[in-house]
């Protein structure tokens, strides 16, 4: 492995610890917003991008087959997603979002999520820097 290489794994394991360490209270306020446990709210972040099937909600939310297909049921049952036919392969079923999913991913995407402290000690253009870096991520 090359240096630049052992250094981007250096600096993604910094950036998911910063995040993983500091979400705790946005979950918990997520799932209280919504009702729903997380694991759901994972899947309906994810369906808010475009309709998809249950192996490529599987892959998005890193849940195996089994997870998704409970999850997915679960879903449906609350009203939030509805399953139909892809027209593209007819054996297939594409999973969306009902209107009241989208109002769900809507009230989850207003839930206060501000930066945790850490963020205060950094500059302003070190904040711009840290912006167009993500950006630059994002992207690709």
């Amino acid at each position: 492995m090359s240096a630049d290489a052992e250094l981007a794994d250096d600096v993604w394991r910094a950036m998911a610890s910063v995040v993983f360490d500091n979400r705790d209270r946005w979950r918990r306020d997520v799932v209280e917003t919504s009702g729903l446990p997380f694991s759901r709210i994972r899947v309906l972040r994810r369906l808010a991008r475009r309709p998809m099937t249950a192996t490529q909600i599987a892959e998005a939310a890193t849940m195996d087959a089994p997870a998704t297909s409970v999850a997915v049921n679960d879903l449906e049952g609350r009203g939030l997603v509805v399953r139909e036919t892809n027209p593209n392969n007819r054996r297939c079923k594409v999973v969306s979002l009902t209107d009241e999913g989208r109002r769900t991913v809507a009230s989850i995407e207003g839930v206060d999520d501000p930066a945790p402290g850490p963020f205060a000690a950094l500059s302003r253009d070190e904040l711009v820097a840290l912006q167009a870096i993500l950006a630059k991520l994002a992207a690709n």
